[in-house]
């Protein structure tokens, strides 16, 4: 029976990794173009993958360097070294599966906006599902191979605990790839920003301006492999602690409990697939619809789904009303998002900047702090209600896991959705730079819209993510915190005598975990302040060097830009790092295990609360600033205009660097946390 259930999410991952074989082939057949259009497009290919090698070549001297201290540390369970290594690769493997498809479609996507918009928007989405469905099968294809290789089973539960490493090697990779593209794409972008539209007063994408090749490869590192590596460690490190978790349900459902996870991860793939299949381009249709649709057609598969697992699997209708549960609060944070990155606020913002950026960034920053709460409030009410489901208690665990997998189960057609928005970006920016008509880049106009609705989301969908995922990975910390310290978890009273609030520990930790996130942010927001003055002075010098930019009849050297935010972004993205990796390090040595579950739930919450204020605030500015450029108040190149783009200059690494890394940072800790749990328990100084 066991052998059987494993082999549902194994033929789940097989199954959609062959949709992005397929996928390619019908990518590859679209026509890229006129001779300028492929040449553009191999620029950012080119800067892409200049990128990507140089930061993989960084980051692979940290994975040896840390997969040989586990071993050592923790030898003879080699199994941790291992599968931080594999979770590594796999997460990289991913992001390079994911960026290739998305550079092979965006000039296929601009090309076949001469003829049609609607084809266009298929392209462009089936170039977005290779990044989805690359997430969804190697994350559930990693663990089961490590399943059967680490013998995990009924016969060796605590082997479940090994899988801890997978997560810890995906969460590090993540941060990595993260803070390196957002720090790269969000340099480029300032700067180019300020001294194409401020300065010079040229469009976006105008190609006289030698930043504007880096903006657009920016866009596919940040938004695409960034954040592809953000839902892999989610979804990753949500099954794993899910897993561990479920082992304390044995006595009531068995070895299913253990296996659960996978199984509606499996239900995910198909629904993915399912989804693709629904994509249709209409004409006359809003894209967003199209996309909307995907999405809604991939959560009724997902419902079906949760049913029969519910009544035929675990023999419990309570799974399928959690499940459903946290689905439904995925939908509602997707509510959320598109109203604060809505009209009201956008419109709002933008008439302060008619009085000045000064009233703007106000506004913007009011209507980022309001965004903050109601997700918060919606998580906080899913996971008190799954765990009312269940009747509480220990039981109650279980009804919160099962929400959180509920949330989850959207993850791959989310991340296809948020991957077409850099993809039509990008076409958009090469039909600019090719000279194409207005009537075709009005047709790229309209499906970069829907991106931008799309990567808000999944900037929202990411954060209720990680932070559901944090509350099952502190359970899991909880459980192997009591497991080697042989205390039962029948009661849960009996973990909170180890959680004395009145214990100056325990307050010490709390202080201290509320206090990264703020340090992690400025360390992410002081290299894109750095990085985009780099910038400006290089565009500044080629114009100023270069005789006929501005006429069009000499080139830019874009490679210098590329160059130039490739360097400071690999070098930029090691301090926050580590300060993500060495914090929890300290105080489960210095305070012991359990002021570090305190340590835990304070940079989880005070984390997700600056996260979604950043990405949201920095998002309005964005829109109130396109807002401008599409004829209120004034339009192009007026003050009201000026004062938005600078509002939009100092949202940007809010958005695209500091809130999304802040997603991995509350993961990462929590994950290195449960991987070292066992030293913390012996070696800990003030316990």
């Amino acid at each position: 029976m066991m052998l059987y259930l494993l082999l549902i999410p194994l033929f789940a991952g097989l199954l959609a990794f062959g949709c992005i074989g397929v996928l390619y082939l019908l990518i590859l057949r679209e026509d890229e173009g006129p001779e300028t259009m492929r040449e553009l497009g191999g620029y950012i290919r080119e800067g892409a993958w200049a990128f990507l090698k140089r930061e993989m070549k960084t980051i692979i001297y940290f994975i040896v360097i840390i997969g040989g201290i586990l071993l050592a540390v923790f030898w003879p369970k080699w199994q941790i070294s291992f599968g931080f290594i594999l979770g590594s690769l796999f997460s990289f493997l991913a992001v390079i599966i994911g960026m290739d498809g998305a550079t092979r479609t965006n000039v296929r996507t601009a090309s076949a906006l001469r003829s049609s918009g609607v084809k266009a928007l298929v392209i462009a989405f089936r170039g977005g599902a290779i990044m989805g469905l690359a997430i969804v099968s190697l994350q559930l294809l990693g663990l089961v191979l490590l399943y059967v290789l680490f013998g995990v089973g009924p016969s060796n539960p605590d082997r479940v605990s090994l899988l801890v490493g997978f997560g810890f090697g995906a969460s590090l990779s993540a941060l990595f790839a993260q803070l390196g593209g957002g720090i790269y794409t969000k340099a480029a972008d300032v700067g180019a920003d300020l001294t194409g539209k401020i300065e010079i007063g040229i469009p976006e994408d105008d190609p006289r301006n030698p930043a504007v090749i880096a903006d657009l490869v920016g866009d596919i590192v940040g938004d695409c492999a960034g954040r592809g590596a953000d839902l892999f460690e989610s979804g990753s490190d949500n099954l794993i602690a899910a897993m561990i978790v479920g082992l304390l349900f044995i006595p009531l459902y068995g070895w299913k409990s253990v296996l659960f996870p996978l199984i509606i991860c499996s239900i995910g793939n198909l629904a993915t697939v399912i989804g693709l299949l629904s994509v249709r381009g209409w004409k006359g249709r809003k894209p967003i619809i199209s996309l909307n649709i995907a999405l809604l057609t991939a959560g009724i598969t997902s419902i079906v789904g949760f049913y029969l697992t519910a009544i035929y699997l675990m023999g419990d209708i309570r799974f399928f009303w959690c499940l459903s549960l946290g689905l439904l609060a995925a939908v509602a944070t997707f509510f959320i998002v598109q109203y604060y990155t809505g009209e009201k606020p956008i419109r709002d913002v933008a008439k302060g900047n008619v009085s000045g950026a000064a009233i703007g960034l106000m506004q913007g920053f009011a209507y980022g702090m309001e965004s903050a709460t109601i997700p918060i409030f919606i998580i906080a009410a899913t996971l008190i209600a799954a765990y009312l489901i269940f009747g509480g208690g220990l039981r109650g665990l279980m009804g919160i896991i099962a929400s959180a997998l509920g949330l989850m189960e959207i993850m791959g057609m989310v991340m296809a959705t948020d991957t077409y928005g850099p993809i039509v970006d990008n076409a958009g920016g090469i039909i600019e730079m090719a000279g194409l008509s207005r009537d075709v880049e009005r047709e790229a106009d309209a499906l970069d819209a829907a991106g931008n609705v799309t990567k808000a989301i999944t900037k929202g969908y990411s954060m209720a993510a990680a932070t559901l995922t944090c509350s099952i990975l502190l359970f899991a910390y909880l459980t192997e915190a009591a497991r080697h310290s042989g205390i039962s978890l029948l009661n849960i009273s009996q973990v909170s005598e180890f959680l004395n609030i009145a214990d100056p520990r325990i307050i010490t930790a709390l202080m201290v975990g509320a206090a990264i996130p703020f340090l992690f942010t400025a360390l992410t927001v002081k290299p894109v302040a750095k990085g985009a003055h780099q910038v400006v002075d290089e565009v500044r010098r080629q114009f100023r060097e270069i005789k006929g930019i501005m006429e069009g009849k000499a080139k830019p050297d874009y490679a210098a830009c590329v160059d130039i935010t490739t360097r400071n972004a690999l070098r930029e993205m090691i301090l926050p790092t580590m300060v993500g990796m060495i914090s929890p390090i300290i105080v489960g040595f210095l305070l012991g295990p359990w002021c570090l579950a305190a340590f835990l739930v304070s940079t989880t919450i005070v984390g997700a609360l600056l996260a979604i204020f950043m990405f949201n605030s920095g998002a309005i500015y964005d829109n109130a600033k396109k807002y401008i450029e599409d004829g209120h108040f004034g339009g192009k190149n007026t003050p009201a205009h000026h004062s938005a783009v600078i509002g939009d200059t100092f949202g940007d690494p809010l958005k695209d660097t500091a809130g999304p890394s802040l997603h991995i940072l509350i993961k990462l800790v929590n994950i290195v946390s449960i991987t070292l749990l066992p030293l913390f328990l012996t070696h800990a100084i003030l316990v």
